[in-house]
This record gives structure tokens, sequence and C-alpha cells, in this order.
């Protein structure tokens, strides 16, 4: 029989502070979820403070043994300079703004509408105002459930009506007429079954003395594959119109919406806040964190001088260690983040000057044994950070894809293997057009050995249909 007793054992157990998760949670947060969590902290912790924009301190307090630490030699023998390591000091001039606009102008810019209203409700509500037969109304309210939130009716008319019965008896005819009234309300172009019938609703909206509104109606109706295709000699052959007249009615075509339905909408738009600046410099390529995504809090030194030995002060002396920890861990995050940007931004600099078909192949464990981190660690950085380069502005996840090796023994990125297919469709000839297994051969050529159904794999994703159906457009616009 057993009995109680008492022993003592010695061993190692391995564990996570509260600063390590902390640190660890900051690490991974996305700039926009890190200042909410900032919010939240300072209603809670009386020992930090918000920095107002008007004061010339920095972005938080800066450990003194920090400051003075120098940066390494193979830091300072880079060839890409990090830009004012003073984060909370950093701006961005007019000249040097990375939200330039003007390469935009042929993009249209959707207005979301942001009173939580959905485009189902909005048109429900112009029905009610429209004093339709309550007949009409129930076959206007299917049509509506039929809209998506593009403002493009999924369904056809005779399933529509077959969605009434047996309550209404109607049939598509019934239907087509309701729908007229439907494609009446706002915004206009809703109800639409069709890109051309969208922009055709819109246009004939316009005044009939408008100049090439009779050519954009035409081209609305049969030529919007010429006008994708940028097929603009063929297009006025079609039509028997000069030059004048094809550039004003293409103005009407491309001054309408081709997605009406996204101008009401319940869900606000979502904006992407790079972490990152990636610029060209006269020393080569320059990274520095963006100001704007950076926690702007400091300790409350007044609070902090305050706290004395006295056993009453111990809640406070509780917060004012937090408030050390959350700073510290606020460095170090953003030190990370440099880090790892610059890296990547070594290892991808023929991207950076040459485009997509110059990306090399890198993964995590590459940036990991650069930065002196562990993998996931690197995982965590790239997570939902982004930066902003002269090309665009990429997560950082971006820059990490698989290699194909070579005949050579180098390797060929992912992401440079679809550049390459998608430049090879462009170039190719439209009247006989290029296989995946002739893509297949021209790859090989250069030294990128590749399947053919790699090729088609790569390129169904890309969006790019296959050779025959490639043809038959051509075919059907000659």
């Amino acid at each position: 029989m057993l009995k109680p007793s008492l022993q003592l054992r010695l061993g190692q157990q391995l564990t996570m502070t509260p600063q390590l998760q902390q640190a660890i949670r900051l690490l991974q947060l996305p700039s926009l979820e890190l200042q909410a969590h900032i919010r939240e902290i300072l209603e809670t912790n009386v020992m930090l403070e918000p920095v107002e924009d008007t004061e010339a301190t920095g972005t938080f307090e800066s450990l003194e043994a920090a400051s003075q630490v120098e940066a390494p030699e193979s830091e300072r023998e880079s060839s890409v300079e990090v830009l004012d390591e003073h984060w909370g000091e950093q701006t961005v001039g007019p000249s040097e703004t990375p939200w330039n606009s003007d390469d935009d102008d042929d993009r249209q810019q959707d207005f979301a509408d942001s009173s939580g209203q959905t485009l189902q409700d909005h048109l429900v509500w112009q029905l009610e105002l429209a004093k339709l037969e309550p007949r009409e109304l129930a076959i206007a309210r299917a049509i509506v459930d039929a809209i998506s939130d593009d403002g493009y009716l999924t369904e056809s008319l005779e399933e529509i009506a077959q969605t009434l019965r047996p309550e209404i008896e109607c049939d598509a005819a019934e239907v087509e007429r309701v729908l007229l009234r439907v494609q009446a309300l706002d915004p206009p172009g809703v109800g639409a079954r069709s890109v051309g019938e969208c922009i055709e609703l819109q246009l004939r909206q316009l005044d009939p003395k408008t100049p090439g509104l009779d050519i954009a109606i035409r081209i609305a109706r049969q030529y919007l594959e010429l006008v994708a295709g940028r097929e603009l000699s063929l297009l006025r052959r079609e039509l028997r119109c000069t030059e004048e007249e094809l550039a004003a009615a293409l103005a009407l075509v491309r001054s309408c919406h081709p997605r009406p339905g996204s101008t009401v909408s319940s869900a606000a738009p979502e904006y992407v806040v790079p972490d990152v600046f990636v610029r060209r410099t006269e020393h080569g390529w320059a990274v520095e964190i963006n100001p704007a995504t950076l926690p702007r809090v400091r300790l409350n030194q007044s609070y902090a001088s305050l706290i004395g030995r006295n056993a009453s002060h111990a809640s406070m002396r509780a917060q004012l260690q937090e408030a050390r920890w959350l700073l510290k861990s606020l460095e170090i995050r953003n030190e990370t983040l440099l880090k790892v940007a610059r890296s990547i931004v070594e290892r991808q600099t023929a991207f950076l000057e040459h485009g997509e078909e110059y990306m090399r192949p890198m993964i995590l464990k590459d940036i990991a044994e650069a930065v002196g981190m562990h993998e996931s660690t690197i995982s965590r950085v790239t997570s939902g950070k982004y930066m902003h380069t002269p090309r665009g502005v990429f997560e950082l996840r971006y820059f990490f894809s698989s290699q194909v090796e070579g005949a050579d023994g180098s390797g060929t990125s992912s992401t440079a293997i679809r550049a390459k297919i998608r430049k090879l469709v462009k170039e190719e000839d439209a009247e006989n057009p290029l296989s995946d297994g002739r893509i297949a051969e021209l790859l090989s050529a250069e030294g990128i050995p590749v399947a053919r159904r790699t090729v088609a794999k790569y390129r169904e994703a890309m969006g790019i249909a296959p050779s025959n159906e490639r043809r038959r457009l051509a075919l059907k616009q000659m």
C-alpha cells in the first residue's frame, strides 16, 4: 500500500515571460490594430500619455542603452540605407510623398456610401416611393433580391418568375417589364445583365444631343471587347467614324461606372497603409519606417516622479513597469521590422529596378539567417505589413516565393516565371497564340525547365485563357 510522502525534484522548464509574450504580440499586430491596442492601454495605464503632433519629442521614449548601441559592421557596409532612425522626427516632404496619384488618372475611384445602407435597402426604399401596384411591387422585390452587390442581375427572368410561384403567376415578359422600372432607379446602371447593358443604361440618361452618344451606345452593345483590347483602328473601321467622333464616344464609355452597386454599400472601404517606405537615392535604395504608422506614446514623467517606496504605491509601480515594457516592446518591433525590410530590399534590388521578371527566389529561412532571428519571428513580422516601393505597395510576404531549379544550377522565382508567361502571351501572334507546351519550351530555352502542367497552373492562376480561346477571340475581332 502506497503511503503519502514529500519528494524534492530539480528540473528545467522553458517558459515565456510576460515581457516576451507582449513583444511577440505587438510584433504580429498590423499597424491599424497596433494603434487600436495602444489606445486601449492609454485608457487603463496612467503612466503613459499620447504625444501631440505639435510637440518636437520622439514617437516613443527610447531607452538610453538602446540609443548608445552602434550598428554592426555588416549593416554599415550594406548598400541599402536606413534613413533617420529617429522615427518620431521623420517626415515626408511634398516632393517625396509616396501618395502621388498622377499616374492613376485613368483609374476610376470607387466612393462607397458609409451610411450603413445596403444596395437592396436603397432600391426597396425607392420602390416604395414609386407607387407601384402590389403585383408589380412583389415582382420588383424579387428582382432586387436577385441583384448582386455590384448592381448586376444574377438570375434569369425565368428563374425570378419561378420563385414568385404559386403566390404570383407571371412569365418572363412581365418580369422584364418590371425590370425596366428597376433599371430606372438609382444608381444608374443597376439591374443590368451584362457590362454592355450597364454602360448603355448609364449612357441613356445623358442628353440625347451629347456629342458621340450614339456611337458610345453602339460600342457598349457590340464592341466592348475591342475597347478592352485597345484595337482602336479596327473599332473605327467597324463604326465608320472619324477619330474625333471615336475619341468623344470612348470618353463617354470610360466615364461610366462598371460596378454601380459598389457606390451604395454597407461595407466601409479598406485602405492599405504602408509600414515601410523604399525609395531610390544617390547612394542606392533607402529604407525608412512610415512615421504615420508609429504609435505616438511616451512615459508620463510627472506621474513617474511622484512614485515613492510607500506600499500604497504598489499598483502605480506595477503600471510604471508595464509602461516601460510596452515602450521597449515597441522599440524592438520597429527595429525588427526595419531589419527585415532592409534585408528584403537587399535581396530584391533587381526586382525594384527591373520588375517582376527579376524577382529572386526567397524563403523565410534566408531572411532569418540574415538578421539572426527565428523563422517564426520573420513570419510574424511579414504578416499584415506592407512596403511602399516605386513599383507599388506590396505585402512583405509578396517577396517570398518558391524556387525552380535552372539548368545552370541557379534558381528562378515562381513570381518571375509568372511574369515571363504573362509577357510571352502579351507579345504572341494573336492569330497563332502560344500553347502551354510551347511556352514551356521557350522557358526551357532560357534555362528555366518548367513542365507544361506547371505553365497551365500559373496561367489559370493569372486568369489567362487557354490558347484555343485566345485564338477564337482574335478571329472574332477580325
